[in-house]
């Protein structure tokens, strides 16, 4: 069934596809290699027959440029930059874990730290991510050569420790108790913590190592020059590798112009077409990033219930208790409760039909960032259906082009990244890392970025006999003021985030 057709034709038989549609998907099972058969079926049926109608325009304001709100970026000390002191007073060593985005802000994070300490940074240690199995370097993802230029004013940043401290590595702390490694940073501390504990041992030793690092430094009571600092290594010094650049822009120049493909590749692949449907009121060019997390790990973790019948609950349950071992706070509220506080990840459906709600029609270029969906193919079906235009990272390139990053998923999420950044319009499905940092560094640059009130969509999605209308209005008037608009920054919240008023002035 060629669910791609043009016109009414494709409506319909997408339409027929999703009433007939049950998927059996077989997950291999955690603790054993037997496996399990679930059902997917679309939760949303009316709703998505619905999507599936409607008509091709779009609203004429959606694609429109966030207008000036009166904030523009400022991270510039404003005179010049007082010279570095001739001496540091020794080496700061950090080991991040976490996925990309969890270790962009501990290095961050880390250049404050320095700053702070007088000391010199020695570029951070990414950990090995036991989720993915990513065994990538900084150097691997980020350009070290622009990071220490852009940063040259600032602090002092090395490649690798000096002969005379070659001995602290990671195999080094990981054998005994050192007395150069601190460990003991509590989550969010005080400059003053740093000054009063690290200080000691960069004095005695010349060499201190921070495991763990991730979330060790406050977001408050921190000096401004300290506070843009951040974001400066976050928005600035901070460039992913060339070869992601070079792929990611040819990414966007394929989404933004739909004929890059041949005719032999139209053969296979017509997922955009050449021509912009003439109902359509989007400009040409113009596409939208949808992040989509909805991997096992998360689906497990939220205890919520996906529709995957007894089968997928139980799959999840076990998976749940294997990792967390009972320590899933979620586990004690039902399904309802967990959707009604909008703490359940929103499922592709979910998400096309979210997007359908708010006026993207079936013609929309939309770029699926994303590494691994629980369910694959069989979960997405339904959102492909909706916006049958929707490409990847698969999609858009050759198995050449993607041959650096196959299988690496910090370059796979860097390449979503830059995506994202140079989409007109990003959407994520549910909180988490990678939001939290495309809302933050869409925001610095003034993007249209819609962040969705799951509390909300939550009680909507509950609403088993809401109409289509309903669901639509009700939507529309809880994101007015979710579309990208400046946030000032609360305490105890992330500078990453919300980087107004610390790092953007009111002009």
């Amino acid at each position: 069934m060629n669910l791609y057709g043009k016109d009414n034709i494709g409506l319909r038989k997408g339409i027929f596809s999703v009433l007939s549609f049950v998927v059996l998907l077989f997950n291999a099972s955690t603790s054993s290699s037997s496996s399990e058969a679930i059902t997917i079926k679309p939760r949303h049926l009316s709703l998505l027959k619905s999507a599936l109608q409607r008509s091709s325009g779009e609203q004429s304001n959606l694609w429109r440029p966030m207008i000036d709100q009166g904030w523009s970026p400022c991270i510039d000390f404003g005179n010049s930059p007082s010279a570095l002191p001739d001496k540091t007073e020794g080496y700061i060593q950090v080991f991040l874990d976490g996925g990309l985005n969890q270790q962009r802000m501990g290095i961050c994070d880390a250049v404050a730290v320095a700053k702070i300490l007088n000391a010199t940074l020695v570029i951070p240690y990414l950990e090995v991510n036991p989720v993915w199995q990513d065994s990538s370097s900084f150097v691997d993802i980020f350009d070290v050569d622009h990071f220490i230029d852009a940063l040259k004013d600032d602090i002092r940043v090395v490649r690798e420790l000096p002969e005379e401290y070659s001995w602290s590595t990671r195999e080094y702390y990981g054998t005994a108790v050192r007395e150069t490694r601190i460990k003991t940073a509590p989550v969010h501390a005080s400059a003053k913590w740093y000054i009063e504990n690290v200080s000691p041992v960069l004095q005695s030793y010349g060499i201190a190592a921070i495991s763990p690092f991730s979330h060790r430094l406050s977001f408050d009571h921190l000096p401004a020059e300290i506070q843009r600092l951040r974001c400066k290594v976050n928005f600035q010094a901070l460039r992913f590798v060339p070869h992601i650049t070079s792929l990611g822009d040819a990414l966007v120049s394929r989404l933004k112009n739909p004929s890059w493909r041949s005719n032999k590749e139209k053969k296979n692949v017509d997922h955009l077409g050449d021509m912009i449907n003439s109902h359509s009121r989007r400009e040409p060019g113009k596409f939208a990033v949808l992040h989509l997390r909805f991997d096992k790990d998360m689906a497990a973790h939220s205890a919520c219930d996906f529709g995957g019948g007894k089968a997928e609950k139980l799959a999840l349950a076990k998976y749940r208790q294997m990792i967390w071992q009972g320590r899933v706070l979620n586990s004690q509220f039902t399904d309802e409760e967990l959707r009604s506080q909008g703490r359940c990840p929103l499922t592709p459906e979910e998400m096309g039909l979210l997007l359908a709600a708010f006026g993207f029609d079936n013609n929309t270029r939309l770029y699926l960032a994303s590494h691994k969906v629980y369910g694959g193919e069989a979960r997405i079906s339904a959102l492909r259906q909706v916006f049958p235009r929707m490409e990847d990272k698969r999609s858009l390139a050759s198995s050449e082009e993607r041959a650096r990053i196959k299988g690496k998923a910090s370059l796979l999420a860097a390449l979503d990244y830059y995506v994202s950044m140079h989409s007109d319009i990003f959407i994520s499905a549910s909180p988490g890392n990678m939001h939290n940092a495309l809302v933050g560094h869409r925001t610095f640059e003034n993007l249209k970025t819609i962040r969705p009130n799951m509390a909300l969509i939550g009680q909507l999605f509950l609403n088993k006999s809401i109409t289509w209308v309903d669901f639509q209005q009700a939507l529309g008037e809880g994101h007015v003021n979710r579309q990208g608009q400046i946030r000032l920054r609360k305490p105890k919240q992330s500078i990453y985030t919300y980087p107004a008023p610390d790092c953007m002035c009111h002009v």
